[in-house]
């Protein structure tokens, strides 16, 4: 969009002004202190709610290996319980994806994951017969920087990295280099000092930051929503200042006692 503007700005009576927000490829960070529940409810409700198709929904996702087993029993056995079905059913939990064109893109990145040997820790199972319904996928990278971590899916596929022996520091500089994206981000922990850094470290890797909760849900008129990067122009939407990227502001000047000599005292011997 700006390099179309730009070749064609001799079209424009004034500059134009650009209000966007793309995509997201929004993470949950864990540290060692957190809640392995919380850490599992964030996952759950963050990357399968409305079957993934948010772009604000929890993608990727870096757990300690000191409570991964805690977390991993969680989400099998959770997972297991989650409906599939159409929206008729309020006990459908994650029902159809929007259309075609989305179910072929999102299976597709499931099915190069297995095809790449990747672990899937639920899910990968999929059908359209009876419409296009794709079952809560996980995935287990090793690799921090494999293709799901990466790009954005917009479907109930979310991706784990399981981290030992690095610091909080380089997993948050490993969150914050990963994705081009900056839309939302979480991170899980019970020590203040732990949230403080992280907080700080991310400060560019989200618009829209949580701490102990998951990355979505921001409440209109309470939460701005934006995202910087290549998630848009991080205008935050729902927020007064957001007015002001609409509107071409004017000043006026009315002088009451004007000047009726053009000499200022200084020029005076």
């Amino acid at each position: 969009m700006w390099k179309t503007i730009g070749n064609n700005i001799e079209k424009y009576r004034s500059y134009p002004r650009i209000v966007g927000e793309t995509g997201g490829k929004d993470f949950v960070l864990a540290h060692e202190s957190a809640d392995a529940d919380v850490v599992a409810t964030a996952l759950l409700r963050g990357a399968f709610e409305f079957q993934g198709q948010k772009c604000s929904a929890a993608s990727r996702a870096y757990i300690p290996k000191s409570m991964w087993s805690e977390v991993k029993k969680k989400l099998v056995e959770e997972v297991a319980t989650m409906k599939v079905g159409p929206t008729e059913d309020f006990s459908n939990f994650v029902n159809a994806v929007i259309d075609e064109k989305a179910f072929d893109k999102i299976t597709n990145y499931i099915d190069q994951a297995k095809k790449d040997g990747m672990d899937i820790l639920t899910g990968g199972t999929y059908s359209k017969e009876n419409g296009y319904f794709i079952d809560p996928t996980i995935i287990m990278a090793d690799d921090p920087k494999y293709t799901t971590m990466c790009e954005e899916i917009f479907g109930p596929v979310l991706t784990i990295h399981v981290y030992e022996g690095k610091s909080w520091k380089e997993m948050c500089e490993l969150v914050d280099g990963t994705s081009e994206y900056a839309l939302t981000g979480a991170i899980i922990s019970q020590d203040r000092e732990a949230i403080t850094e992280a907080t700080w470290l991310l400060r560019n890797a989200a618009g829209n930051f949580y701490i102990n909760d998951k990355p979505t849900g921001a409440v209109v008129g309470q939460q701005p929503f934006g995202g910087a990067r290549g998630s848009g122009t991080n205008d935050k939407a729902g927020a007064k200042v957001n007015l002001l990227r609409w509107v071409s502001q004017r000043t006026i000047k009315e002088t009451l006692n004007p000047p009726v000599d053009y000499r200022y005292p200084f020029l005076g011997e």
